[in-house]
């Protein structure tokens, strides 16, 4: 594993190391967060001890965002997979390179949104995409947090602030939904981090399809626990999850369901169960590359980063 600083890195260690199938080689980070969270490590000297090793055939990167790409694109010039979590950085012509060369090499790269994994979330996306709840016409999804001051001021690297950093996870549900956006507004502010006045803490983006619309807010104080939600509404019923992390309820066309908790390890383990899967040849990707690079792109266009139409 490359990195240790990203806000999943610990569960996905858990999963690396629970796992049978995987023999987790080491980890390299020269400046590891609290070592103690990494049960049974080797800690290397250097990212070449992993990237250079012939017997790893996959990386899974774990570095802060805006250090991951480089990591990444060297795992793959080396010829490994990928298990890479997100976002992939605010370069979108690296990333193009990235999963260019990925192809090219017959590579798999799968981001880390491992709310694909929920099966509250897969039967809500099930629903909408076989046209059960007839067209789809809104989504909308909130997933707001509470952080620190170090960790906004880590955010405030990336133009969108809490957006960039939480967003995709809900950009990745919206767009495998409705597809590219033809048009992205947003409205941004700064209410309760005076300290970091060019950083954003409350964001709201309305995504605009040909039949549909989004709405995606975020904020970076909400007060425990987060009530997070996704809604997708059609014209023949509705699927709304509330809250979804963990996932306690799913109502169906009003019809409330009481579901299993399912707690965010086990997410990991899925997410990685599938990445080793598509490896190892025994299934296809959940999603396939062209989903990844839109993903990646939607969440840029929403901060701000990338300007295209």
């Amino acid at each position: 594993m490359l990195g240790t600083r990203h806000g999943h890195a610990a569960g996905k260690w858990q999963a690396l190391c629970s796992n049978p199938h995987v023999e987790a080689v080491g980890i390299y980070d020269p400046d590891p967060l609290r070592k103690e969270r990494f049960s049974a490590a080797r800690w290397l000297t250097s990212a070449d001890d992993l990237v250079n090793d012939p017997t790893v055939q996959a990386v899974a990167i774990e570095a802060r965002n805006h250090q991951s790409l480089p990591l990444a694109q060297a795992a793959v010039d080396a010829g490994k997979h990928l298990w890479f979590d997100k976002p992939a950085g605010d370069d979108f012509p690296a990333f193009q390179k990235l999963m260019d060369t990925a192809k090219q090499k017959g590579l798999h790269v799968q981001m880390g949104y491992m709310f694909r994994y929920s099966p509250a979330f897969a039967r809500v996306a099930e629903l909408a995409r076989t046209k059960t709840m007839g067209e789809i016409f809104e989504i909308r999804a909130h997933m707001s947090t509470n952080v620190d001051l170090n960790e906004r001021r880590e955010q405030s690297r990336h133009l969108g602030g809490i957006m960039y950093d939480l967003g995709g996870h809900m950009l990745d549900q919206v767009v495998w939904l409705l597809g590219r956006p033809v048009r992205i507004q947003t409205t941004f502010q700064n209410i309760a981090t005076p300290e970091l006045p060019t950083y954003v803490d409350n964001a709201v983006a309305v995504l605009e399809f040909p039949r549909a619309i989004a709405i995606v807010d975020i904020a970076a104080m909400e007060s425990p626990p987060a009530a997070r939600r996704f809604e997708v509404y059609g014209t023949r019923g509705s699927g709304i999850l509330e809250p979804f992390d963990p996932v306690r309820t799913l109502r169906i066309n009003g019809e409330v369901q009481e579901l299993e908790r399912v707690e965010r390890q086990s997410l990991y383990d899925l997410e990685l169960a599938a990445f080793l899967g598509t490896v190892e040849g025994k299934r296809a990707p959940d999603r396939p590359a062209e989903h990844e690079l839109l993903v990646q792109e939607t969440l840029l266009r929403t901060t701000g980063r990338l300007a295209v139409p």
